[in-house]
């Protein structure tokens, strides 16, 4: 079933292969901030066409480039407790986004936040990443859920993803976007990336056309909205 989405991706995309994310420059001789803006800017280069991304938690490395070559996966998304040094290419042969949980307390609290500013939490994030995955994804984790992994159906505060932003380094957000919120999420946070699931869906792992077709439609209008005057 896997391999079926992946061709139709590839026919609606007019490609019979994987795309390759072409990074020019050295990104081992960055800083880990540059590398990662400088990787944002190929993937942006590539997603012209759509990508196939497989989503992965706390799976073995082996386990993980066997589906990329099953499958013909053009990105990997990590989104369990590997690590940011697991994100790197030369693990899976693609590259890998990295999720980053914004934990929530276990009642839908702003565990995160406590006495913290959102600034605060974005230079913690920032002080953490490495120049191995080729984006930041920003998630909303609970607090105590063993399983993690997203899909909480929960939004974090946005204003740390702005944050991060404008300190330079372009982020994906997650976590309860719905076609009912992303107007305001895309609006005021003007995120380099959005990523939904859950809020499109008509149930349990089946998307609803109408929903997809609002959530994407508010996107777009927001973000030319919001590039207005610059």
């Amino acid at each position: 079933q896997a391999r079926n989405i992946v061709d139709a991706v590839r026919k609606f995309g007019e490609r019979s292969d994987r795309m390759e994310v072409k990074i020019t420059n050295d990104s081992s001789k960055d800083t880990p901030l540059s590398a990662l803006v400088a990787k944002s800017r190929a993937l942006e280069l590539a997603a012209r066409r759509p990508l196939v991304v497989g989503v992965f938690q706390n799976q073995s490395f082996d386990f993980i480039k066997e589906m990329v070559d099953k499958c013909g996966l053009d990105l990997v998304q990590l989104h369990g407790s590997e690590g940011m040094e697991a994100a790197n290419s030369k693990n899976f042969g693609v590259p890998a986004l990295r999720v980053v949980d914004i934990e929530l307390g276990s009642d839908g609290s702003e565990e995160e936040k406590k006495d913290r500013t959102s600034m605060d939490i974005a230079a913690s994030i920032l002080s953490k990443v490495t120049s191995d995955p080729i984006a930041i994804l920003l998630d909303t984790s609970i607090k105590g859920d063993k399983h993690g992994g997203g899909g909480t159906g929960k939004t974090f505060d946005w204003t740390i993803a702005e944050s991060i932003q404008n300190m330079g380094l372009p982020v994906i957000i997650a976590g309860g976007l719905t076609p009912d919120n992303i107007g305001e999420a895309v609006g005021n946070v003007r995120p380099w990336g959005i990523d939904v699931a859950g809020g499109v869906e008509a149930g349990p792992g089946v998307k609803d056309v109408e929903k997809l077709q609002k959530f994407i439609g508010g996107a777009k209008n927001a973000a030319v909205e919001a590039n207005k005057g610059f």
